[in-house]
């Protein structure tokens, strides 16, 4: 999504209700401000997300239904300048002084978020908007497939309008592309093959051949098929779908496919982001968002070595408890070859790492009432990457229940190639992206009551991230990895972090190149070498993110020994996780005053 708002992205019975927590016996005046300060915000965040129809459908909202955003510049400029005048209007409405503590925080936060966005506004036209990280190529089919719903005929009849509303986003996004490669912004070379191949496979199939019905094809036809109308309304809808698909939705792909061939010779090679211009100020940005701190380039490398040092050390311990006799190299290659830590190429292998990924979640929910005094009460699924979008899919990631709570929280597996998938590290992804991971953090964020819809529903990298990693090692003291084999799996995905560090700094500051950031990769993990190329690429097209991930563990680490030194037995780890998580996604520097103030009120 393109606007500031961004969302980001199994059920047991709570203990208690989640909501943040509320001033005890709060004056009237400030209780006052705060609801006129939380109506504020509220509508704020309804006329951004206004702006945004994709956005209003990811949160299950049926509001422009029919419409896909606007990819022009225009757009962003507008976004933009709406966020600056509902700055203005905070600032001569309201005081921070005139509110409870939750309030102040609220306040905080909307001003960081306006500011964040103005500082990085100048350096919009250097993101690509087609990439191995995505394209609307992939994300379109996306959004119709797993959020727009069909529960009417008009539901039906809005699907058919953003098929064909596809055509404009084609262009826009193509006029974007070649804006930018006259300016000398240009794609690194490992994009265009795999965005070309995503793209293809969503135009395979019917009615665009005469192969089995496409996806897009199918999902329309399952949803129409399922609807309380006439025959003849739902023959007149098919048709239409298919019109609008040969039509209109292929003529925007084939309008994406020539910008690409257009482009794609002038591209020179793989370069991070010093190659652009303004290009240090670019990545110096892209870090100050990512991590929410004001580290630079060179502290955040050498931080990462460290980490890698320090890891590894971990790594050796496992490998002579199992009775390995090489190198730590050597064990990373054995990890990687082994044929009892592979599942099988087929489907059969695909629905055992699936099941295997449910019974690790099953597991933490049954002890995760030792840990957290409050679970999330949506759902928690956990499904394959679909098929058309594995060439430029993550290995992993999370999607967030939509705001009604009707779609759950889903942990997505990219099982692309199952020869590179590894058993050992199945438990610590499931951690991460699932439970204790993203679905605690992020679904029970949206569960949460008091706040205001930016904050239930946004995303700080640093944060979120950092509190999925912090997850995996959390899950080792909860008794999930169950021999030596599922810890080092753990550490191997810790590495992998730590590695981001010296490598998204590496690539955009020290300009080291495509196969240097791999040999680095190689010669200090056990990931498989798909995963290994497909990450890099990443860190190429996204400057700074890459970041976030150890950076938010490390601070959430330090706030939880903090609390402990202070605290002794007085110390209670569900309460500290409540304090980390009971205002929703911050900032780093302000999650350590909410972890302080905990440990304030915990003293007496």
């Amino acid at each position: 999504m393109r606007l500031a708002l961004a969302v980001m992205l199994l059920s047991a019975a709570p203990l208690i209700q989640a909501q943040a927590p509320s001033p005890v016996q709060a004056p009237a005046a400030t209780q006052a401000q705060d609801a006129a300060l939380l109506q504020f915000l509220d509508q704020a965040y309804d006329a951004q997300l206004d702006l945004s129809p994709e956005s209003l459908t990811q949160l299950g909202l049926k509001t422009h239904y029919d419409r896909l955003d606007d990819y022009t510049d225009a757009a962003a400029v507008r976004a933009q300048a709406l966020s600056e005048r509902q700055l203005q209007d905070l600032h001569a409405r309201f005081r921070p002084d005139q509110f409870g503590e939750s309030a102040r925080v609220s306040y905080r936060l909307f001003e960081y978020q306006v500011a964040r966005g103005r500082e990085s506004f100048q350096f919009r036209k250097l993101r690509f908007p087609v990439s191995t990280n995505g394209s609307p190529a992939g994300d379109i089919p996306v959004l119709l497939i797993n959020n727009h719903k069909v529960d009417t005929v008009a539901d039906a009849q809005a699907y058919i309008a953003r098929l064909r509303e596809t055509e404009r986003v084609m262009r826009e996004v193509s006029a974007t592309m070649r804006a930018q490669a006259a300016a000398g912004i240009i794609p690194n070379k490992v994009n265009f093959a795999p965005a070309r191949a995503d793209a293809r496979a969503v135009i395979t199939g019917a009615p665009f051949d005469s192969g089995p019905d496409s996806t897009l094809l199918a999902d329309f036809r399952k949803k129409v098929g399922a609807l309380d109308a006439p025959a003849e309304t739902k023959t007149k809808l098919i048709a239409d779908a298919t019109a609008a698909l040969t039509g209109p939705f292929r003529k925007g792909y084939d309008t994406l496919f020539a910008s690409l061939d257009a482009i794609e010779p002038l591209s020179k090679g793989n370069f991070g982001a010093w190659s652009l211009p303004d290009g240090a100020a670019y990545y110096a940005d892209q870090l100050k968002s990512s991590t929410t701190t004001n580290l630079t380039a060179d502290e955040i490398h050498t931080l990462g070595l460290r980490q890698v040092a320090a890891i590894r050390q971990e790594m050796e311990t496992v490998k002579r408890k199992v009775g390995f006799k090489g190198t730590l190299e050597q064990f990373f290659a054995y990890i990687r070859t082994e044929p009892r830590f592979k599942y099988p190429n087929t489907a059969e292998g695909r629905e055992t790492y699936l099941a295997d990924a449910r019974a690790v979640i099953a597991s933490v929910m049954k002890v995760a009432p030792r840990y957290f005094s409050i679970l999330p009460k949506i759902p928690l699924e956990v499904r394959a990457v679909e098929k058309w979008r594995e060439g430029t899919a993550s290995t992993a990631f999370y999607n967030p229940p939509s705001a009604d709570g009707s779609r759950p929280g889903i942990y997505y597996v990219n099982l692309v190639d199952m020869n590179q998938t590894q058993k050992v590290q199945v438990a610590g992804i499931a951690a991460h992206e699932g439970a204790p991971g993203h679905h605690f953090q992020l679904a029970r964020q949206q569960e949460l009551t008091g706040l205001p819809k930016f904050r239930k529903f946004g995303f700080y990298g640093a944060y979120g991230e950092g509190w999925g990693l912090y997850s995996e090692r959390l899950a080792d003291e909860m008794g999930v990895y169950k021999d030596p084999y599922a810890r080092f799996g753990m550490l191997s995905l810790q590495v992998w972090r730590a590695i981001r560090l010296v490598l998204d700094t590496g690539i955009h500051s020290k300009r080291w190149t495509r196969e240097q950031a791999i040999a680095y990769f190689k010669a200090n993990s056990s990931v498989a070498d798909k995963d290994i190329a497909r990450e890099v690429d990443r860190y190429f097209n996204w400057p700074g993110q890459a970041t976030s991930y150890m950076i938010g563990q490390l601070k959430i680490s330090e706030l939880r020994k903090r609390a402990e030194k202070a605290l002794g037995p007085r110390f209670d780890i569900r309460d500290f996780h409540e304090a980390v998580l009971s205002q929703g996604a911050l900032p780093l520097d302000v999650l350590d005053e909410q972890v302080n103030r905990y440990i304030a009120a915990k003293r007496g």
